[in-house]
């Protein structure tokens, strides 16, 4: 049930029941009952305008360069406001997003083995994992080899 119902649920005025109790039963905090909307203020709504002016002319624009943007026609504000506004507008920026999960449409699904296999002594699974560390000159490959009994499975 939505607060906005439970808020209606409560009277004021009731003989028996204080608000603080009437509270308690439809499990409302009491700041929530007393809590009234701040809307926005005509300088963020400004803001919000001129952000969604920039982005619809320039949509792969993120929070950066909408910042700098404006800065450039004179509107001082930060990036992280610029930010935050986009995200309450639903704004993101339109770019090329790396399709690196996509599986080739032709390697095979392998089944998953170990789904109802009780795993109840050492040596019996082990798993493997890669990655790579940044080093000064480029970077290194760091390859972990664990037995799944050490790792976290009940044994």
């Amino acid at each position: 049930m939505s607060p906005e119902k439970k808020r209606a649920m409560i009277n004021r005025d009731h003989p028996q029941l204080s608000i603080s109790q009437q509270c308690k039963l439809v499990r409302l905090s009491r700041s929530a009952f007393y809590y009234t909307p701040v809307g926005i203020d005509a300088d963020t709504l400004a803001m919000m305008k001129e952000i969604d002016r920039v982005f619809t002319k320039y949509p792969f624009f993120g929070s950066r360069q909408i910042a700098a943007y404006l800065r450039r026609e004179g509107v001082v504000t930060g990036r992280h406001r610029v930010r935050r506004l986009m995200a309450k507008m639903g704004l993101e920026a339109i770019y090329k997003r790396p399709r690196t999960s996509q599986p080739h449409p032709q390697h095979p699904i392998f089944p998953y083995l170990l789904r109802k296999r009780q795993i109840d002594h050492p040596n019996q699974v082990w798993c493997a994992d890669i990655t790579f560390v940044p080093v000064k000159n480029g970077f290194l490959y760091l390859v972990a080899i664990m037995d799944s009994c050490d790792s976290g499975f009940s044994c």
